[in-house]
């Protein structure tokens, strides 16, 4: 039986508490926050904006200097908090919550959920319940954003065993092995950062879920995909695509 620490929901609970301190500093990834910001900037619409598990602010705060309406959902309190403390923090309307609900009154012309945060769900049921939420949620021309791993491209990369360099600067390195279980679709990412002399070993538990199978999920929440593409570059999706964005709209 899986203990209540090692749930997906309890891990990246406990390391979003652990480790807000350091999580810009360790995860800040710039090039693709900027891609990210500027995709979502051209799919935005005219309305408010929500994000769904908002972080420390990566790209929330980007959005909002821009002049988008910003919203989003935190279950983190120490999160919310780095987030608060950074200049513009104010300007977000942040709620704390599980965002499987999407906890927030009105509707959004851009819903997103970003980094794969999606699969940090406990449990296919949350997945389907924060599906139906966001197409509740979302203006009769809005869109929702997500994007995910390709679950072949994650086998390949695990099966190597060679880990993934996540960031390296003069002072740190932080290295990923990942480790796949197909009987519950779920993998385990291993992080060792290593930094001033000594070495961290975080572990967070995913789900994953093929393009198919979130295209069937989005239409039984009322949702349906407008376009996929192959990075937040904006490039096609295609065979070689490690991860996917997905843009759905209401059906």
């Amino acid at each position: 039986m899986t203990s209540p620490q090692d749930r997906p929901a309890a891990t990246a609970a406990r390391y979003a508490e652990d480790h807000a301190a350091d999580y810009d500093r360790w995860f800040a990834k710039p090039g693709i926050t900027e891609a990210t910001v500027d995709t979502l900037a051209k799919l935005a619409g005219e309305g408010p904006v929500l994000e769904l598990g908002m972080g420390t602010g990566r790209v929330a705060l980007p959005l909002a200097r821009r002049g988008f309406d910003v919203h989003g959902v935190e279950a983190s309190e120490a999160m919310a908090a780095r987030l608060r403390a950074k200049p513009g923090g104010d300007d977000v309307r942040l709620t704390l919550g599980d965002f499987a609900e999407v906890p927030v009154e009105g509707v959004f012309s851009l819903i997103l959920v970003v980094g794969g945060t999606l699969f940090e769900l406990a449990s296919r049921e949350d997945l389907q319940r924060c599906l139906t939420a966001v197409a509740d949620h979302l203006e009769p021309a809005g869109v929702f954003v997500l994007d995910a791993h390709v679950p072949e491209a994650l086998a390949v990369a695990a099966a190597s065993g060679v880990p993934e360099v996540v960031s390296e600067t003069d002072e740190h390195l932080i290295l990923c092995h990942r480790r796949i279980d197909p009987s519950t679709a779920t993998y385990r990412s291993h992080y060792l950062v290593h930094e001033a002399d000594r070495t961290h070993h975080l572990r967070v538990r995913f789900h994953y879920a093929s393009p198919g199978e979130l295209d069937l999920m989005a239409e039984r929440a009322g949702l349906r995909l407008r376009t996929r593409l192959g990075s937040w570059g904006g490039g096609p999706f295609t065979r070689d695509s490690t991860y996917h964005v997905s843009v759905y709209e209401r059906r």
